[in-house]
C-alpha cells in the first residue's frame, strides 16, 4: 500500500501541475509558468485557496477579462514554441464562457492551454445556483459543455479521485506534438473542496521531452523519388518548423539543395528574411516573388503546415500540375490537397531527406528565377515601407517605421484586420520568434493580450503590438494588466475609422460601403465619435501620444522604447490604401443574384476563379 496525502480536488490539481517539468536549453523548468485567474463564486473558495498556498512558487496572475487572459496564455506558449504553458481559471457562468473564444484560438492554432473553468454543483443540492444554465432535456449539461468542440480533451471532474486518470490524459494532450491544443477540465465548485487520500507517487516530478517521430522508410523513399524528379520545387515552411525546433535543419536542407522557400503566417521567421532561399511570404497575403514561383513550380514540399486557404490561395494559386510532398508530424495534415505523406518530426525528417537526395538540385534556370524574383520583391518592400511624406498615412508606411525601430530580437504581434496582410508581406525579421501572428483563428482582440503574453515569455525583447482601431476597441483591458504586472509593451494603434479590411473585401465582392467604416454605419446625425485612443490608454495607466506623420511616429517609437511602462502611439491611416503588389484571390462567396451591377460583375470574376479551383480538386 503506497503512502497517501489528503488533499482537496483543487489542491491535487495544483500539486500535479507543479510536478510537471520540461527541459529547455538543457535546463529543467516548470511546465506551467503560472495561472491566470479571475475568481468568482465558482472557483474562489476551492481553486483560489489552493493557488494561494503556492503563490510564491507558481504565480497567479489577475487579469481584467477572461478571454484576454487566455489570449495571453496562448501567446506565451506560442512564443516559447509550446515548451512551457499556462493555465486559466474563471468562475462558473459568464466568466468561463468568456474563455470559449480563446479556447477556439488555441485549438485552431494547436497551442497548449489548460482551462480550469468553475462549474455548477455536482451534488445539485442548491440548484439552481447563480449563473447556472438549466437545460430542460439534459440535467448533466452546463455552460462548460461549450468547451467540448473547442478542446482537444475535455473532462468534468465530479469526484476527486477521477483526477488519477484524467490529469495524465490532460498532460498527454498538452505535450503531444500531434494532438497538442487546449485541454478543459470543468471543476464543479463543490467537488473542488472535497478531499481524497491521493497516492504520493501521483505527484512525483515528471520531466517531459518532445517526442520525435521518425518517418516511415517507404514514405521516405517515395518522397525522395518525387523530389529527385522535380526541376522546379518550392518549399513551404509552416509553424511546425518552429515547434519542432527545426530551424537549422531547414536552413541546411534548402541551402544545400538550393530550394526556394515560401513562409506561411505561422512559419514566418523560419529563415532570416535576407536568407538567399527565403522568397518571402506565401498565399493570399503573400509576396509577389513566392506566389510567382508557386504558379510555375512542379513540386511543393510542405513542411509543418496544414495548407489552409490563405497559404494555397483557396487552392487556385499553386500550379495544378505540381506534385506535393507533405512533411508533418500529424498524418491528418499530410493527406490534404492529395499530398504524398511523409509523416514525421521535421527536425528528424529533414536531415534524412537531405542525406537521401545526395547532390540533387533544381534546374539552373529555376535557381536563377528565384534569385531574380527575390531581388525584385526586396526592392519593392524597400519602396513600399519608405516614408513618402504624404497624407493620409498608410499601413505599409507605418509597418516600415515600426520595423526600422525594432531590434534584432524584438517581436511584432498582430492578429486581425488588414494589418496581418501588410505585416506578412512587409515585416522583416532575422529572429525566429520576431513575428507573432495569430492567423489560424484571426481573432479580433487577441493583439494586446497576446502582446502581454509574448512579453512575459521574452521579457528582454521589445514587443510591438500593431493593432487597428476596431480590435483595440473590442478588447483593450490588458493594457492595464501590463502596467500592473510591469511587462511593458508598445502599442501602435492605426485608426482608419472602422473595419477597413472588411470594407475593402465588401467592395471587392461588389457591395457598397455598408456597416464597416464608421461613416457607413447607422449613427446619430452628428456621426460616430472620434475616439481619443491616447487619452484612453493613459486612463489605463500607460504612457501615450498621438502622431501625425511617419517622422513623428519614428520619434515616438524611440520614446516608447525608453519608457519603463507600456506605451501607446496612435495615428490616423487611410482605410483604402494597402500594398498593391503580391497577394492572391481568396474564396469569399459572391451572391448569384443581385440587383447591383457591381455584384453581378464580381460574380463573373468569382466563377472564373472557381473554375480554376475546380482543376485542383
Amino acid at each position: 500500500m503506497s503512502n497517501t496525502i489528503r488533499l482537496t480536488m483543487a489542491q491535487a490539481v495544483v500539486k500535479y501541475m507543479m510536478a510537471q517539468k520540461v527541459v529547455m536549453d538543457g535546463e529543467v523548468k516548470p511546465m506551467f509558468a503560472g495561472v491566470w485567474a479571475i475568481f468568482g463564486h465558482g472557483n474562489v473558495a476551492g481553486l483560489g485557496e489552493a493557488l494561494y498556498q503556492v503563490k510564491d512558487t507558481m504565480p497567479t496572475y489577475r487579469a481584467h477579462n477572461e478571454q484576454a487572459m487566455a489570449h495571453s496564455a496562448i501567446a506565451y506558449a506560442k512564443t516559447l514554441n509550446r515548451q512551457q504553458m499556462m493555465a486559466c481559471t474563471a468562475s462558473a457562468g459568464p466568466g468561463s464562457t468568456n474563455m470559449v473564444t480563446a479556447a477556439a484560438v488555441a485549438h485552431v492554432n494547436r497551442i497548449p492551454v489548460l482551462f480550469l473553468p468553475g462549474d455548477t454543483f455536482a451534488t445539485r443540492m442548491p440548484d439552481p445556483v447563480l449563473q447556472q444554465l438549466e437545460t430542460y432535456h439534459d440535467h448533466t449539461m452546463t455552460t462548460n459543455d461549450c468547451f467540448k468542440p473547442v478542446s482537444r480533451f475535455f473532462d468534468r471532474i465530479t469526484r476527486p479521485e477521477q483526477l488519477l486518470t484524467s490529469l495524465p490524459q490532460a498532460m498527454r494532450v498538452l505535450t503531444d506534438p500531434v494532438e497538442c491544443g487546449p485541454v478543459t477540465l470543468a471543476l464543479p465548485q463543490d467537488v473542488q473542496t472535497m478531499a481524497f487520500d491521493f497516492p504520493e507517487h501521483f505527484f512525483k516530478e515528471k520531466v517531459h521531452k518532445l517526442r520525435r517521430q521518425l518517418p516511415d522508410e517507404v514514405e521516405m523513399a517515395e518522397a525522395v523519388e518525387l523530389i529527385k524528379a522535380a526541376k522546379k520545387p518550392l518549399l513551404i515552411a509552416g509553424g511546425g518548423v518552429h515547434y519542432s525546433g527545426a530551424l537549422a535543419e531547414l536552413d541546411n536542407f534548402v541551402s544545400e539543395h538550393k530550394i526556394p522557400v515560401g513562409e506561411t503566417q505561422a512559419g514566418k521567421g523560419a529563415l532570416p528574411w535576407d536568407h538567399p532561399q527565403n522568397m518571402g511570404s506565401m498565399g493570399v497575403t503573400g509576396a509577389a516573388s513566392t506566389n510567382e514561383l508557386a504558379a510555375e513550380c512542379d513540386l511543393i514540399i510542405a513542411v509543418g503546415t496544414r495548407l489552409g486557404d490563405f497559404a494555397s490561395g483557396s487552392r487556385t494559386m499553386i500550379n495544378p500540375e505540381a506534385k506535393l510532398v507533405s512533411v508533418n508530424v500529424a498524418a491528418f495534415d499530410t493527406v490534404k490537397h492529395y499530398g504524398k505523406p511523409l509523416v514525421g518530426d521535421a527536425k528528424s525528417t529533414l536531415p534524412l531527406l537531405n542525406e537521401s537526395l545526395g547532390d540533387w538540385q533544381p534546374e539552373a534556370g529555376w535557381q536563377q528565377a528565384a534569385v531574380a524574383v527575390k531581388k525584385a520583391w526586396d526592392a519593392y518592400v524597400d519602396e513600399a515601407t519608405a516614408d513618402k511624406q504624404t497624407l493620409p498615412l498608410t499601413d505599409p508606411e507605418a509597418v516600415g517605421a515600426v520595423n526600422r525601430a525594432a531590434g534584432e530580437e524584438d517581436i511584432v504581434v498582430c492578429a486581425a484586420g488588414g494589418l496581418p496582410g501588410e505585416l506578412q508581406k512587409l515585416w522583416r525579421t532575422r529572429f525566429s520568434r520576431g513575428y507573432h501572428m495569430e492567423y489560424g483563428f484571426s481573432c479580433m482582440g487577441y493583439e494586446i493580450a497576446g502582446g502581454l503574453g509574448a512579453k512575459m515569455a521574452k521579457p528582454d525583447s521589445e514587443v510591438f503590438v500593431m493593432v487597428g482601431d476596431g480590435s483595440y476597441l473590442m478588447l483593450n483591458s490588458e493594457i492595464a494588466t501590463s502596467v500592473m504586472l510591469g511587462y511593458k509593451i508598445i502599442l501602435v494603434v492605426l485608426d482608419n475609422r472602422g473595419y477597413g479590411c472588411i470594407h475593402r473585401l465588401q467592395q471587392f465582392c461588389g457591395g457598397p460601403g455598408f456597416n464597416n467604416l464608421l461613416d457607413d454605419c447607422l449613427t446619430v446625425e452628428e456621426g460616430a465619435p472620434k475616439t481619443d485612443f491616447a487619452a484612453h490608454a493613459k486612463s489605463l495607466g500607460a504612457a501615450s501620444e498621438k502622431v501625425e506623420s511617419i517622422q513623428e511616429l519614428e520619434a515616438a517609437l524611440e520614446r516608447a522604447k525608453a519608457s519603463p511602462i507600456s506605451y501607446v502611439i496612435t495615428l490616423d491611416t487611410d482605410p483604402l490604401k494597402i500594398t498593391e503588389e503580391g497577394g492572391f484571390w481568396w474564396d469569399v462567396a459572391v451572391p448569384e443574384v443581385s440587383p447591383r451591377e457591381e455584384v453581378r460583375q464580381a460574380r463573373e470574376f468569382y466563377e472564373a476563379q472557381k473554375a480554376k479551383q475546380f482543376k485542383n480538386l
